[in-house]
């Protein structure tokens, strides 16, 4: 396997793909081309025989100069349970490190346990939100109405 920096012709290779990666349900439009045109130095692709297996999707926030965010990542079905996603986070963290960034935050939907379970696994603590789901502390309508989300936060050392 080999990870490198995202380019922008990433984008017409992984948006066809997006939707069926996530069964069925309609993720590509969280992917706009923009990420692909104005954030590669910090995203990174996971390639294995020059085919795509996995990416993640991150940028250095601009009003929160110790802080990175991690926007969206995706690890192609057939490659899952293959430490491909704990690859590319420490990728972007080793990147953000050298930026003198020392938190990183991404949120989750609160039905998507993998998810929550991942980043706990890396050392994301959840944030104090207004509600609890299933256990799991949410902040309420966090990307609209019903748009409930688990925000994440981890510091790096």
């Amino acid at each position: 396997m080999k990870i490198r920096s995202l380019l922008s012709s990433d984008y017409d290779t992984l948006i066809p793909q997006i939707n069926e990666w996530w069964g069925g349900r309609d993720m590509a439009g969280m992917l706009p081309k923009l990420f692909f045109n104005h954030f590669k130095n910090t995203s990174f692709i996971a390639e294995e025989d020059e085919k795509i297996i996995g990416f993640i999707i991150g940028f250095l926030s601009q009003d929160h100069l110790d802080e990175a965010y991690i926007h969206f990542v995706g690890v192609h079905p057939d490659y899952r349970k293959k430490d491909i996603g704990k690859i590319l986070y420490k990728n972007f963290f080793a990147k953000v490190k050298m930026t003198d960034r020392k938190i990183v935050r991404c949120i989750t939907s609160p039905v998507n346990k993998t998810s929550i379970a991942f980043h706990q696994k890396m050392g994301f603590v959840i944030e104090q939100g207004d509600k609890i789901i299933d256990g799991i502390s949410v902040r309420t309508n966090y990307d609209g109405l019903e748009n409930d989300r688990v925000l994440f936060r981890k510091e790096l050392t």
